[in-house]
Protein backbone atom coordinates (compact mmCIF):
# COMPACT_ATOMS: atom_id res chain seq x y z
CA UNK A 1 0.00 0.00 0.00
CA UNK A 2 1.01 3.29 -0.70
CA UNK A 3 1.00 4.93 2.36
CA UNK A 4 3.36 7.28 4.38
CA UNK A 5 4.27 8.18 8.50
CA UNK A 6 5.50 11.38 9.09
CA UNK A 7 6.92 12.16 12.43
CA UNK A 8 7.07 15.59 13.22
CA UNK A 9 9.82 17.01 16.38
CA UNK A 10 8.84 19.89 17.66
CA UNK A 11 10.62 22.22 19.86
CA UNK A 12 9.90 25.77 20.49
CA UNK A 13 8.89 26.57 17.05
CA UNK A 14 5.85 28.54 17.20
CA UNK A 15 7.10 30.59 14.28
CA UNK A 16 6.63 28.00 11.81
CA UNK A 17 4.44 25.29 13.23
CA UNK A 18 1.18 26.04 11.80
CA UNK A 19 2.58 26.45 8.47
CA UNK A 20 4.60 23.29 8.53
CA UNK A 21 1.59 21.19 9.78
CA UNK A 22 -0.72 22.93 6.51
CA UNK A 23 1.28 22.15 4.43
CA UNK A 24 2.11 18.61 5.51
CA UNK A 25 -1.86 18.11 5.60
CA UNK A 26 -2.21 19.43 2.16
CA UNK A 27 -0.10 16.81 1.07
CA UNK A 28 -2.05 13.75 -1.80
CA UNK A 29 -0.82 10.65 -0.40
CA UNK A 30 -2.22 8.51 2.27
CA UNK A 31 -0.41 9.38 5.09
CA UNK A 32 -0.32 9.36 9.20
CA UNK A 33 1.11 12.18 11.08
CA UNK A 34 2.89 11.80 14.50
CA UNK A 35 3.59 15.31 16.06
CA UNK A 36 6.03 15.35 19.14
CA UNK A 37 5.99 18.21 21.37
CA UNK A 38 9.69 17.74 23.29
CA UNK A 39 8.51 19.80 26.17
CA UNK A 40 8.30 23.11 24.55
CA UNK A 41 7.63 26.16 26.79
CA UNK A 42 6.80 29.07 23.80
CA UNK A 43 3.12 28.37 23.49
CA UNK A 44 3.58 25.59 20.43
CA UNK A 45 1.48 23.01 22.35
CA UNK A 46 -1.43 25.48 22.20
CA UNK A 47 -1.35 25.36 18.09
CA UNK A 48 -1.26 21.85 18.48
CA UNK A 49 -4.16 21.57 20.50
CA UNK A 50 -6.20 23.76 17.64
CA UNK A 51 -4.88 20.40 15.21
CA UNK A 52 -5.93 17.71 17.43
CA UNK A 53 -8.68 16.41 15.20
CA UNK A 54 -6.34 16.18 12.19
CA UNK A 55 -3.40 14.99 13.48
CA UNK A 56 -3.05 10.86 13.99
CA UNK A 57 -0.86 11.14 16.98
CA UNK A 58 0.34 13.41 19.27
CA UNK A 59 3.18 13.04 22.11
CA UNK A 60 3.79 15.49 24.79
CA UNK A 61 7.33 15.36 26.50
CA UNK A 62 7.13 16.36 29.64
CA UNK A 63 10.52 18.17 29.41
CA UNK A 64 13.14 18.62 26.28
CA UNK A 65 14.42 15.49 25.49
CA UNK A 66 16.05 16.05 22.31
CA UNK A 67 15.10 15.46 19.03
CA UNK A 68 16.17 11.45 18.81
CA UNK A 69 14.18 11.03 21.72
CA UNK A 70 11.02 12.56 20.03
CA UNK A 71 11.57 10.28 16.73
CA UNK A 72 11.73 6.88 19.34
CA UNK A 73 8.96 8.01 21.33
CA UNK A 74 7.23 8.15 18.06
CA UNK A 75 8.19 4.90 16.86
CA UNK A 76 5.94 2.61 17.97
CA UNK A 77 2.81 4.37 16.59
CA UNK A 78 4.25 3.78 12.89
CA UNK A 79 1.62 1.94 10.59
CA UNK A 80 2.36 2.81 6.98
CA UNK A 81 4.72 1.15 4.69
CA UNK A 82 7.47 4.25 4.70
CA UNK A 83 8.40 6.57 7.37
CA UNK A 84 9.88 9.80 7.12
CA UNK A 85 11.36 12.69 9.39
CA UNK A 86 10.11 16.28 9.03
CA UNK A 87 11.61 19.34 11.27
CA UNK A 88 8.72 21.53 12.23
CA UNK A 89 11.13 24.60 11.07
CA UNK A 90 11.07 25.87 7.62
CA UNK A 91 14.48 24.93 6.52
CA UNK A 92 13.11 21.92 4.40
CA UNK A 93 9.81 22.64 1.82
CA UNK A 94 7.06 19.79 2.45
CA UNK A 95 6.48 19.59 -1.32
CA UNK A 96 9.69 17.27 -1.36
CA UNK A 97 8.68 14.42 0.72
CA UNK A 98 5.90 13.33 -2.04
CA UNK A 99 9.19 13.41 -4.78
CA UNK A 100 11.27 11.40 -2.33
CA UNK A 101 7.97 8.75 -1.16
CA UNK A 102 7.51 8.49 -5.17
CA UNK A 103 11.22 7.66 -6.35
CA UNK A 104 11.68 5.23 -3.44
CA UNK A 105 8.29 3.68 -4.03
CA UNK A 106 8.71 3.50 -7.70
CA UNK A 107 12.44 1.95 -7.17
CA UNK A 108 11.95 -0.19 -4.33
CA UNK A 109 13.64 1.72 -2.42
CA UNK A 110 14.53 0.78 1.47
CA UNK A 111 16.28 3.77 2.51
CA UNK A 112 16.51 7.35 0.58
CA UNK A 113 17.94 10.57 1.78
CA UNK A 114 16.58 13.76 0.13
CA UNK A 115 20.24 15.81 -0.04
CA UNK A 116 20.57 19.81 0.41
CA UNK A 117 23.61 19.73 -1.48
CA UNK A 118 23.44 17.33 -4.27
CA UNK A 119 23.50 19.00 -8.06
CA UNK A 120 24.24 22.44 -6.46
CA UNK A 121 27.24 24.65 -6.78
CA UNK A 122 29.32 26.42 -4.01
CA UNK A 123 27.25 29.74 -4.23
CA UNK A 124 23.94 27.88 -3.91
CA UNK A 125 25.10 25.74 -1.00
CA UNK A 126 26.66 28.79 0.82
CA UNK A 127 23.65 30.77 0.23
CA UNK A 128 21.36 28.06 1.89
CA UNK A 129 23.16 26.81 4.83
CA UNK A 130 23.87 30.71 5.71
CA UNK A 131 26.89 30.11 7.17
CA UNK A 132 30.69 28.36 5.76
CA UNK A 133 31.36 26.41 8.91
CA UNK A 134 28.25 24.73 8.47
CA UNK A 135 29.00 23.84 5.08
CA UNK A 136 32.40 22.65 6.24
CA UNK A 137 30.95 20.89 9.32
CA UNK A 138 27.98 18.87 7.13
CA UNK A 139 31.07 18.40 4.46
CA UNK A 140 33.52 16.87 6.78
CA UNK A 141 31.41 14.65 8.89
CA UNK A 142 29.56 13.51 5.60
CA UNK A 143 33.20 12.65 4.74
CA UNK A 144 34.03 10.81 7.68
CA UNK A 145 30.40 8.89 7.82
CA UNK A 146 31.00 7.54 4.05
CA UNK A 147 34.54 6.44 4.88
CA UNK A 148 33.63 4.11 8.20
CA UNK A 149 30.15 3.61 6.94
CA UNK A 150 30.82 2.68 2.90
CA UNK A 151 28.46 4.84 1.76
CA UNK A 152 28.80 7.69 -0.99
CA UNK A 153 26.09 10.43 0.12
CA UNK A 154 26.58 14.05 -0.41
CA UNK A 155 24.87 14.75 2.63
CA UNK A 156 24.71 12.24 5.25
CA UNK A 157 23.07 15.01 7.93
CA UNK A 158 19.77 16.04 5.95
CA UNK A 159 16.58 15.70 7.86
CA UNK A 160 14.45 13.70 5.35
CA UNK A 161 15.64 10.32 6.14
CA UNK A 162 13.06 8.27 4.46
CA UNK A 163 12.91 4.14 5.28
CA UNK A 164 10.77 1.04 4.74
CA UNK A 165 8.75 1.21 8.03
CA UNK A 166 9.90 -2.54 8.79
CA UNK A 167 13.39 -1.69 8.58
CA UNK A 168 12.93 1.18 10.54
CA UNK A 169 11.45 -0.52 13.16
CA UNK A 170 13.97 -2.98 13.78
CA UNK A 171 16.59 -0.22 14.42
CA UNK A 172 17.40 -0.02 18.02
CA UNK A 173 17.70 3.70 18.32
CA UNK A 174 19.59 5.11 21.22
CA UNK A 175 20.43 8.41 20.69
CA UNK A 176 18.49 11.50 22.31
CA UNK A 177 19.91 14.28 20.48
CA UNK A 178 20.89 14.95 16.76
CA UNK A 179 22.99 12.45 17.09
CA UNK A 180 20.04 10.55 15.91
CA UNK A 181 21.30 11.15 12.48
CA UNK A 182 24.99 9.66 12.26
CA UNK A 183 23.29 6.25 14.48
CA UNK A 184 20.41 5.43 12.00
CA UNK A 185 23.17 6.11 9.06
CA UNK A 186 25.37 4.05 10.66
CA UNK A 187 23.29 0.93 12.02
CA UNK A 188 21.32 0.94 8.49
CA UNK A 189 24.75 0.36 6.76
CA UNK A 190 25.78 -2.06 9.51
CA UNK A 191 23.17 -4.31 7.92
CA UNK A 192 25.10 -3.65 4.09
CA UNK A 193 21.77 -1.79 2.84
CA UNK A 194 22.89 0.89 0.65
CA UNK A 195 21.23 4.54 1.41
CA UNK A 196 20.22 6.23 -2.13
CA UNK A 197 20.33 10.11 -1.84
CA UNK A 198 17.93 12.89 -4.29
CA UNK A 199 18.03 16.46 -4.48
CA UNK A 200 15.85 18.58 -2.39
CA UNK A 201 14.80 22.19 -1.26
CA UNK A 202 16.87 23.71 1.31
CA UNK A 203 16.86 27.46 2.98
CA UNK A 204 18.70 27.37 6.21
CA UNK A 205 18.08 29.20 9.41
CA UNK A 206 20.30 31.65 11.02
CA UNK A 207 21.14 31.05 15.01
CA UNK A 208 18.75 34.00 15.66
CA UNK A 209 16.00 32.68 13.65
CA UNK A 210 16.26 29.76 15.87
CA UNK A 211 18.75 27.50 14.33
CA UNK A 212 19.17 24.84 17.15
CA UNK A 213 22.12 22.48 16.21
CA UNK A 214 25.35 23.16 17.59
CA UNK A 215 29.45 22.26 17.61
CA UNK A 216 29.01 20.69 20.59
CA UNK A 217 26.41 18.02 18.53
CA UNK A 218 29.29 17.73 15.41
CA UNK A 219 31.56 16.60 17.94
CA UNK A 220 28.94 14.22 19.46
CA UNK A 221 27.80 13.13 15.64
CA UNK A 222 31.57 12.20 14.68
CA UNK A 223 32.13 10.39 18.25
CA UNK A 224 28.81 8.84 17.55
CA UNK A 225 29.86 7.27 13.33
CA UNK A 226 32.52 5.25 15.72
CA UNK A 227 30.67 4.53 18.58
CA UNK A 228 28.00 2.27 16.51
CA UNK A 229 30.16 1.00 14.07
CA UNK A 230 30.74 -2.75 13.87
CA UNK A 231 34.31 -3.05 12.35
Amino acid sequence: MKSLSIIIPVFNEYKTLKKILNKILKLKIKKQIIVIDDGSTDGSSNILKKYKKKIDKIILHQKNCGKGSAIISAKKYINCKYVIIQDADLEYDPVDILKIFNYAYKNKLHVLYGSRVLNKNKFQNTENFTHLIRIWGNSFLTFVSNIINNQKLTDAHTCYKLFRSDLFKKINLKEKGFAFCPEITTKISNKNIKIHEIPINYKGRTYQEGKKISSIDAIEALLCLFRYKKF
